[in-house]
């Protein structure tokens, strides 16, 4: 016996384990039995329920004594099995009684089904014809036929009320016929009325199953997979039911004490309401289905199979066990109280994403992927040989973590330095410091103990080990909230990167100390990543100072070919000059050091806004090397001049030195 969940109803497969040969003897049984785990749970409701090859047909007698099952289709005409009436594949119809053959005739052309109606004894068969041929029990005798529109009738059914019958045809139309005067009374296009929003058209839907309920209820299944619920009073389906398998319906029921309708196709059976179309549950048989029969006024399906055993199911949310197996009861509800590993445990659920990174997308539709909700489920040992296949070396990854594990958990033993994490290295060096500036100022205050860092909480663990919490230094979300770059930053990474050569030196000693070749690859592996991220540090600061000098030469430049601007000097006021914004930004992003150098060779006062679209401040003339190159060379210059210059005693002072002042302005002002 199996047991399996779905949607949270439990179903149980009574006819599931491995069938004991007939010839073995009851003591090599009883061996096999005690040896065998599931042919102990293995549960034989009816003996040798089994067909030579395949079956096609499953019917239970009315008064519910006898399970019928054949090749062929067929009906029972009595409550039990005394009277049933056979249609072959070629053309032949035979009437067997409790004793065996009793009586044997052919019709003109091939049939597909057929249907007894009661008050009259006639039987109605379809076929490959457009006429429904009708042979009456009481007389012996064929009878006029009924001519329908149709070049083929594939199904038909009689109304167990009204007795109104109906007939399936294989251009997706219904025809129902009133068999007291032999007229059409009733044309339904299912053809049209299957075709639904987002169903996609590949053959012309043909009638392939129909089933009546009550007097007024009506289902049809289409050759595409789509259930028609019809109330015969209306022309336009009430509910449209797609399998989503796009195979023909092979069988239609009906559940009245749940109002469930259960159709069944070759893959799958679903049972689900016949008002709102939600699923109830399902089942998904390991050959393909042919025919399901519900045991009456109970929760026991029945199903004929493309396989010899026909499949025996229990569903207790559905009804009770039939009285001749009425253990089924107390057996469920002790597994319910001890729960056994479901069918579940041998299968792995997968996505279609996933299948596709499997490369098993060819796959969906075949009898190895059992859809279910968004995915599908596959047989758990496929899913580890094709996984084993996709990445062959997961398992050398998963050798190598482990390692890893186990040299860093033997590494914690050991007496260690101040050792920084793989991840956001700088900012837990950045920490460290903090934490140990805190811990001194604490000591000499006498605090007590420093705050705790975030480096010892294990809730930000993850930002050391996690490399997608790496901070990116060069993104600009971080450059805009780090706009100064001070040197302390370019102190800590030359102090990094001395830990980071003492660590590098540190793990090669710890390499020529393992034995085992395992752990020498390992560390081997850690030392080349080390080494290359040393060394793309290395390349990162070095770009860095390249371009920092680089800005540096083009600032000089800008300032040797600027120009001095003249501005009008009015009483009252002082000088206004304004820099360009670009400028100014750049001064911003500059480093404290470079402005505090700046402000000593120009002092900038208090700035005051005033008026609308000016400012007012006071600063003095700020000069540039060049310039003031040019000044000291001019003063030593002038020093020279005086020793060099001849006496001037006959030209009076006064003229002398207004002459000297005024051309020290022209020349301050040029």
């Amino acid at each position: 016996m199996q047991v399996s969940s779905v949607n949270d109803v439990k179903i149980y497969n009574l006819s599931h384990g491995k069938s004991l040969p007939e010839w073995l003897s009851d003591r090599k049984k009883r061996q096999l039995q005690k040896k065998d785990a599931d042919i102990q749970r293995r549960i034989e409701l009816i003996q040798d329920f089994e067909m030579p090859t395949v079956c096609t047909s499953i019917k239970v007698s009315r008064d519910g004594q006898f399970i019928l099952a054949a090749v062929v289709a067929f009906d029972i005409l009595s409550d039990d099995y005394s009277k049933l009436v056979f249609l072959h594949c070629d053309r032949y119809v035979e009437f067997h009684s409790q004793h065996g053959h009793y009586y044997k005739t052919r019709i003109p052309k091939f049939g597909r089904d057929f249907s007894y109606h009661y008050p009259s004894c006639d039987l109605y068969f379809v076929g490959t014809s457009s006429e429904v041929f009708r042979l009456n029990l009481e007389q012996g005798r064929f009878l006029s036929s009924l001519q329908t529109d149709a070049i083929e009738n594939n199904v038909c059914d009689i109304n167990p009320v009204h007795h109104l019958f109906a007939t399936g045809t294989s251009e997706g139309r219904v025809e129902c016929w009133d068999p007291r005067v032999r007229n059409r009374v009733g044309l339904l296009d299912c053809a049209l009325s299957s075709l639904t929003e987002g169903t996609v058209v590949q053959a012309l839907p043909s009638v392939s199953a129909l089933k009546f309920n009550g007097s007024l209820s009506m289902a049809v299944g289409t050759s595409t997979g789509q259930v028609l619920i019809y109330d015969l009073r209306s022309s336009q389906p009430l509910l449209v039911k797609d399998h989503f398998y796009n195979l023909p319906i092979k069988s239609l029921n009906f559940h009245n004490q749940l109002d469930l309708v259960v159709s069944a196709d070759n893959k799958i059976i679903k049972m689900w309401n016949k008002d709102t179309g939600k699923v109830f549950s399902s089942i998904q048989p390991q050959s393909n289905v042919n025919d399901v029969c519900i045991y009456p006024h109970s929760g026991m399906i029945f199903t004929a199979n493309e396989d010899p055993k026909m499949n025996t199911f229990y569903i207790p949310a559905l009804g009770p066990a039939p009285r001749w197996c009425s253990f089924l009861d107390n057996l469920t509800e002790e597994l319910e109280e001890s729960p056994e590993s479901t069918v579940y445990d041998d299968y792995k659920f997968v996505t279609r994403k996933d299948l596709e990174n499997l490369g098993l997308s060819h796959l969906v539709g075949s009898s190895l992927l059992r859809a279910y909700m968004h995915g599908y489920f596959m047989d758990i040992r496929l899913y580890h040989k094709v996984k084993s296949m996709t990445n062959p070396f997961a398992y050398e990854e998963y050798r190598k973590d482990k390692i890893r594990q186990k040299i860093e958990e033997s590494r914690t033993q050991r007496v260690q330095l101040k050792k920084l994490p793989k991840v956001n290295k700088e900012l837990a060096l950045k920490l460290m410091e903090e934490g140990d500036d805190e811990a001194e100022l604490a000591s000499r205050k006498k605090r007590g103990k420093a705050l705790p860092s975030i480096l010892g909480d294990d809730r930000f663990k993850l930002m050391f080990e996690n490399p997608d919490y790496q901070v990116d230094e060069q993104s600009e979300e971080f450059r805009l909230l780090n706009p100064i770059v001070s040197k302390v930053g370019q102190k800590r990474k030359k102090k990094l990167r001395l830990l980071a050569q003492e660590e590098l030196g540190e793990t090669e000693k710890e390499e020529e100390a393992e034995g085992q070749a395992s752990s020498e690859e390992e560390s081997s592996d850690d030392d080349k990543s080390w080494v290359d991220e040393v060394r793309e540090q290395r390349r990162l600061l070095r770009q860095e100072d390249r371009d920092r000098r680089r800005q540096e030469r083009k600032k000089a430049d800008r300032n040797t070919t600027s120009q001095l601007q003249f501005y009008q000097i009015k009483a009252g006021e002082e000088f206004k000059s304004f820099n360009d914004m670009a400028h100014k930004q750049k001064l911003q992003k500059a480093s404290l050091e470079d402005r505090l150098k700046l402000e000593e060779h120009s002092g900038t006062g208090n700035i005051a806004d005033t008026a609308v679209g000016s400012k007012q401040l006071t600063f003095t003339l700020k000069k540039s090397e060049q310039q003031r190159k040019q000044q000291q060379a001019e003063q030593e210059h002038h020093k020279e001049r005086k020793k060099l210059r001849r006496s001037a005693g006959h030209l009076s002072s006064a003229r002398g030195r207004g002459w000297g002042r005024g051309r020290g302005k022209g020349r301050g002002l040029h």
